[in-house]
């Protein structure tokens, strides 16, 4: 619960995605919190030249430490996990 109260506090700000794909595969990718649900949030990422995509998570993914995810601002960058 804890989790996705720190997420929907975040809605509409723009965060940095860490994926985990495999042992010593992780993937980055930059995008902006759009909505929380029970068991998912939602994140809309730039895929390049005005290409964006929704991509879903559980908030387990973050309790795994499947995805780390960290708010990106100019002034400081904090870390929900």
């Amino acid at each position: 619960m804890e989790i996705r109260k720190d997420v929907e506090n975040c809605i509409g700000k723009h965060v940095l995605l860490k994926t985990n794909v495999g042992k010593r595969n992780a993937k980055e990718k930059e995008g902006i919190i759009r909505d929380t649900y029970p068991s998912v949030f939602v994140v809309t990422v730039n895929q390049g030249l005005q290409s964006e995509r929704s991509v879903s998570f559980s908030y387990s993914d973050i309790l795994t430490e499947t995805v780390q995810m960290t708010l990106c601002s100019t002034e400081e960058k904090v870390h929900i996990s």
